[in-house]
């Protein structure tokens, strides 16, 4: 074993200068290894956990965090206004969340949740970073929070005058695959029911267009701002009521379609014998739904992960770059 120093700590045993001169690694790896992050390899953590119990060393979290001038906390904004149709319970954002929460907590950091409601509290604005869930509409969320001057990492879809890290799933793809579907079954008037103003759901609006086009096919945009039951089954009666032909709809969330299903059935149109229907998130009710939800899939969890991964990166003034998940189209009974 190396010989080191006779500098003693408070309680007179080693510092972490020399638990980390006897490891061979840097003071932020001891700091995090015995934090049991997963940012050091299984293999340093052990190890340098065996030396730390050998010589009796103990990390002193606040002396730590005060050192570091940190608070080891990051604060998650979840851009979205809850409501009895559209709840914290849902896919999004409780799957993102618990992502999220798993690889914080792993790292030795603490989560702090809020909505843009209590955004201004201070315990955020002492946060070390910050993950935003959804960009608003037109980004106006972005902006917002981008004024907290923090270490920002972002849920939503890329764009090439992204300035903040963005993690999301591939939305475009997303559409594209919906049009493809309702292509194959010989649909020729579809809808699209959303609200094009958030990133997100543009680039699903923009794949399903593209799509289409290439057999000649323009979709007829039915723009709504609530992403509820309420607001789909509001959607289907007015192109009813405005006597508007339509064959295939393309909701740009589950609950949208869900609304537009049962709209359509209680005009007395089947699906999807009259009108194929298809969702976006795969939500577990939309598939316990009557008929069983057709759906765009993404991965929440994994997408939650990243997210952390990323905004601990910058905490550290490491690189993070954007990333895009591939999503999937579950096809089921609509």
């Amino acid at each position: 074993m190396s010989k080191i120093g006779t500098r003693k700590n408070a309680s007179g045993g080693l510092t972490m200068a020399d638990l980390a001169q006897l490891a061979g690694v840097s003071k932020i790896t001891v700091s995090r290894a015995l934090g049991d992050s997963l940012l050091v390899n299984p293999e340093t953590r052990e190890r340098i956990q065996a030396l730390a119990r050998e010589h009796g060393y103990k990390l002193n979290i606040s002396a730590r965090n005060l050192r570091l001038r940190r608070s080891h906390t990051v604060a998650v904004i979840v851009e979205m206004k809850p409501s009895t149709d559209r709840t914290m319970f849902d896919p999004y954002p409780l799957l993102l969340l618990g992502g999220i929460s798993q690889e914080l907590t792993a790292a030795g950091y603490s989560v702090l949740l809020t909505t843009r409601q209590g955004a201004n509290a201070a315990a955020v604005q002492a946060a070390d970073g910050l993950i935003l869930l959804g960009q608003g509409a037109r980004q106006d969320a972005v902006r917002r929070f981008d004024k907290l001057s923090l270490p920002m990492v972002v849920w939503g879809a890329h764009s090439g005058n992204d300035v903040h890290v963005v993690v999301g799933s591939d939305n475009r793809l997303g559409g594209a695959l919906v049009a493809r579907h309702f292509i194959a079954l010989g649909r020729r008037r579809p809808v699209f029911i959303g609200n094009p103003s958030h990133p997100e759901i543009f680039e699903r609006l923009n794949g399903f267009v593209d799509a289409l086009a290439v057999h000649g096919i323009k979709p007829l945009l039915m723009r709504r701002d609530e992403f509820t039951l309420d607001s789909g089954m509001d959607a289907v009666r007015s192109l009813h009521a405005r006597k508007v032909g339509f064959d295939a709809i393309f909701a740009c969330n589950d609950l949208l379609a869900m609304g537009a299903i049962r709209a359509t059935l209680e005009l007395g149109r089947a699906v999807p014998a009259d009108v194929s229907v298809v969702g976006y998130d795969d939500m577990p009710l939309g598939a316990s739904f009557l008929p069983p939800l057709s759906s765009v899939q993404q991965d929440w969890q994994e997408g939650g992960m990243l997210l952390a991964r990323k905004v601990l990166a910058l905490i550290e003034g490491e690189p993070a770059t954007s990333e895009c998940l591939p999503v999937n189209l579950i096809v089921r009974s609509t």
